[in-house]
């Protein structure tokens, strides 16, 4: 049977793809495609499961890659206007993330859902796209088990490498790019980064509060404030969520400085340390900095600013190895090793250029293709800005698909 509109992908952009193309051509039929049992998945992991869906700021320093995934944003309805025609209410906290006021996930899913049936579009789970062929009149799926689906018009919404446990493997990227569309350079974006274990012994568990800036070589990339969290050897947290786009372009010079007092000027730092000297003259190493920060951080920083055994007496302390610390907690030093497994990553840095794509998501090669969602060379920030990419770029390529339907 030939339906109208097939979107590949359930996640969050293929429905909202579908509900748009839906509400644009009621006549058409659509169908969601999806790789596992059920739709929507990775939208309840979201959020740690309260689906952070937006974010009151949108700019163009919150996203990354050749699409501009902003100028898409601003011209679609925002996350208010299409959620508030799902029934959902929405909440922004002091930071501007946006939720669902029933702070789960799972209403989102619901509603979506909800609007897919209420309007008539079909949900075909556990169908693996393996192959994409054109045929007279449109084109024609067949999955890993040898069943086929055939469409006038196509919506490819199937995400990137991230979070495969989701459906989101990288198997229809690989397929498009077989096909002869360009891709990014791919790598993990929100995610933790890999550290050499060596420079990082010691902080297994720890957290603290940073401002934590990118380098490459001596090249300033970003800098944010937030907290760091270690592993026995990644280095995590918002922050550097944050930053782990940057590894792509940057591999094997890409350096994080975390500043463990980016409140305190260096010049106090020395005159505060100079005073614990005295204060605690009678005391071994290992206490030098406990007053500053947790036990572990405290020791860790102790041991690599002077490289001395931590039975010596903090009296023994010169300016020199008061400078020496203080220096070390302002641009305290961890080179990334490498980027965090795609099951640690919450998107995909890198996919379909823009070269590839028109204004309305439509491919420039195949005539009836459209894109959205994770599979673009886009990647926004932890913070709701990969979810508004979603909602967006499925609303306009929805739209876009519909319309091009004639008749």
């Amino acid at each position: 049977m030939l339906c109208d509109i097939i979107v590949i992908g359930g996640g969050a952009s293929g429905l909202t793809a579908a509900i748009s193309a839906k509400m644009c051509r009621p006549e058409a039929s659509v169908t969601v495609c999806e790789k596992l049992d059920r739709v929507g998945r990775k939208i309840l992991s979201t959020g740690n499961g309260r689906c952070n869906l937006s974010n009151r700021s949108v700019n163009t320093e919150n996203y990354h890659g050749s699409v501009n995934a902003p100028a898409v944003i601003r011209d679609e309805p925002s996350a208010d206007e299409f959620f508030s025609g799902l029934g959902i209410m929405l909440v922004a906290d002091d930071a501007g993330r946006v939720y669902p006021y029933s702070g789960s996930a799972a209403t989102v899913l619901s509603a979506l859902r909800l609007k897919m049936s209420t309007l008539g579009i079909t949900e075909e789970c556990g169908f693996a796209v393996s192959a994409v062929d054109g045929v007279k009149d449109g084109y024609r799926l067949t999955s890993a088990d040898g069943r086929t689906l055939s469409a006038r018009r196509l919506i490819v919404a199937a995400g990137g490498y991230a979070a495969p446990s989701s459906g989101t493997d990288g198997a229809v990227m690989r397929l498009f790019r077989s096909r002869g569309y360009r891709t990014a350079k791919i790598c993990p974006a929100v995610a933790p980064m890999k550290a050499f274990p060596e420079e990082i012994k010691g902080l297994k568990g720890v957290r603290a509060k940073c401002r934590l800036s990118a380098f490459s070589g001596e090249k300033l990339l970003r800098t944010e404030a937030g907290e760091i969290q270690f592993t026995e050897n990644t280095l995590s947290g918002i922050c550097v969520f944050n930053m782990a786009y940057l590894f792509a372009e940057n591999e094997g010079s890409l350096t994080l400085c975390a500043d463990f007092a980016p409140d305190i000027s260096a010049a106090r730092l020395s005159g505060y340390l100079s005073d614990v000297r005295k204060q605690r003259s009678g005391s071994s190493l290992e206490d030098f900095l406990t007053g500053l920060f947790g036990k572990n951080l405290a020791v860790y920083l102790t041991k690599r600013a002077l490289r001395r055994p931590l039975t010596e007496s903090i009296s023994t302390l010169s300016d020199e190895d008061i400078s020496s610390a203080a220096a070390l907690i302002k641009n305290c030093r961890f080179r990334a090793a490498g980027a965090s497994p795609w099951q640690n990553a919450q998107s995909t840095l890198g996919g379909i250029t823009a070269s590839e794509i028109t204004p309305e998501l439509a491919s420039r090669r195949e005539k009836g293709i459209y894109f959205c969602g994770e599979i673009l060379d886009t990647a926004g920030d932890c913070g709701g800005y990969n979810l508004q990419w979603a909602w967006s770029s499925g609303w306009r390529a929805g739209r876009n698909c519909a319309l091009s339907l004639k008749g």
